[in-house]
């Protein structure tokens, strides 16, 4: 029961520091925003809007290695390596990450729709390769 306890004090440790790094980039983001704002003013267009057939066509298209690993920047790509299966693109760390690289890599897997799968040494990061 005890190492239960602990497993479980351990895993609130990580959450609250993962907390702590997605607040510090919820903020940079908002002081980047606000800054492009200030300098570009009302230059800024939106993007067009795409036809029905181009989205279509997006959502069927399958990702490659190359589009997941164009998705980090060269830092975080380092600490990867990226593998095909069937139906996913695995992408595993190299070496610890660290919590903050941890929540870069997660936040970027999961705004493809993928997810984290925790299995001690076999933990990596699923890709879908259909959006």
């Amino acid at each position: 029961m005890s190492g239960e306890k602990e497993n479980l004090e351990r895993l609130v440790e990580r959450i609250d520091e993962l907390l702590v790094v997605l607040s510090r980039i919820s903020d940079d983001l908002r002081s980047m925003s606000e800054s492009i704002k200030s300098v570009v003013g009302s230059q800024v267009t939106q993007p067009a809007p795409q036809t029905p057939e181009a989205v279509s066509h997006k959502i069927h298209e399958n990702k490659s290695v190359e589009d997941v690993r164009v998705a980090f920047p060269e830092d975080l790509e380092a600490l990867l390596s990226f593998q095909e299966k069937d139906d996913y693109i695995m992408v595993k760390p190299r070496q610890f990450l660290g919590s903050e690289n941890f929540a870069k890599i997660a936040s970027a897997v999961r705004g493809m729709g993928g997810e984290y799968i925790s299995a001690g040494k076999d933990s990596h990061f699923r890709v879908p390769k259909k959006a």
